[in-house]
């Protein structure tokens, strides 16, 4: 049979502090995560963040949410973000999935949103016919380093005895890429590299219309779900260590020192993300300053959504780009959700908001 334990923000709080949650064969949730979730300054005391579903008292699988909220003619409206979804191999079959998520649905009143989902979990998610696709973003990525020797023994395990000629390879090509890419030099242009969003950067931010002002984005950055660790929670079968996660605050100014162009930038292991870009002009500096990035901390890969900058760096004759891929983002709004939202309503959303600036 089927239990069902609901966690709010001083629940999840005790059940963390406790330690009893490290008890289980698998985590639920992560210590700094959860810190993170009960920090989220739109989450409200009494939503649910976590349901944890046990199964003849054994911890069976578990349903994240990550609470968020819009403005509407001068209202607020609250809705959540699924984020994690769990069900242990010993206990799938039994449709706990699904009353995992039918639980959460209740809890949010069906105003509920998925986004970056596996196909394993869109699979369910159309499943269950609550769902419909709205919203989708086209985005590119962009590569700029060769990097054979993960990409196709992850794709075809069984050539992975040939990685020494793949990291060869990969080593002969980086080199011609990096003599290619020895005319991009450092911006003549003022710019600033900070770890948090500082008020300046506030103020300039508060003249664009945004799901997310810098106090939030400011608590993420301190409070991450992912910790630039070589170590790793077994575990925890979501994100939680990475070699190299750091976000990046970046301001341009123009020829007057005034402040143009703010951005928030995220590196993993490589792979460069843009959550948020709010720019007064056109996007020139930026682009030169995000060359110049992208060439000094040997990034691999750049995914964006950004539809301006997209526009731009096809322009640039200089961003170091060796290929490109079309990419979209599909959001799925649960059928209530839409209901419940004025006709016409549309999110704006960016690269980083929901739990997409979180890993």
């Amino acid at each position: 049979m089927t239990e069902l334990k609901i966690l709010n923000k001083k629940e999840l709080d005790d059940f963390v502090t406790s330690g009893d949650f490290r008890n289980f064969d698998f985590l639920p949730i992560s210590e700094h995560r959860a810190e993170s979730h009960i920090r989220n300054l739109k989450a409200l005391d009494d939503q649910t963040l976590l349901v944890l579903a046990f199964y003849d008292g054994k911890l069976a699988g578990y349903v994240g949410c990550f609470p968020d909220n819009y403005l509407i003619d001068g209202k607020i409206f609250h809705y959540a973000w699924l984020s994690t979804l769990y069900v242990s191999e010993e206990f799938r079959g039994k449709r706990i999935a699904k009353t995992l998520l039918n639980k959460m649905f209740e809890e949010y009143d069906g105003n509920i949103i998925a986004t970056e989902f596996t196909k394993e979990a869109e699979t369910l998610y159309n499943m269950l016919g609550v769902f419909e696709y709205v919203f989708p973003k086209p985005g590119k990525r962009y590569y700029f380093r060769s990097d054979a020797t993960h990409i196709i023994p992850e794709k075809k395990p069984e050539i992975k005895s040939l990685k020494p000629v793949f990291k060869w390879a990969d080593a002969a090509a980086n080199s011609l890429i990096a003599l290619k890419n020895l005319t991009i030099k450092k911006p003549d242009f003022r710019f600033e590299i900070l770890d948090h969003i500082d008020t300046e950067s506030s103020e300039f931010m508060s003249k664009f219309q945004s799901r997310r002002n810098a106090d939030e984005i400011n608590i993420f950055i301190k409070n991450p779900w992912v910790l630039q660790s070589k170590s790793k929670e077994d575990k925890y079968l979501f994100s939680s260590h990475a070699e190299v996660f750091r976000y990046f605050w970046i301001k341009i100014y123009d020829k007057n020192n005034t402040l143009t162009t703010c951005s928030l930038l995220l590196l993993r292991d490589g792979y460069l993300k843009i959550p948020y870009l709010f720019s007064e002009t056109g996007l020139d500096r930026f682009t030169d300053f995000l060359s110049y990035f992208i060439v000094k901390n040997k990034v691999k890969a750049l995914t964006s959504y950004q539809q301006e900058l997209n526009k731009k760096i096809e322009q640039s004759k200089t961003f170091p780009k060796i290929y490109e891929r079309d990419f979209e983002r599909r959001y799925l709004f649960h059928k209530q959700l839409i209901e419940h939202l004025p006709k016409g309503f549309d999110p704006r959303y960016q690269d980083g908001d929901g739990d997409c600036m979180m890993t």
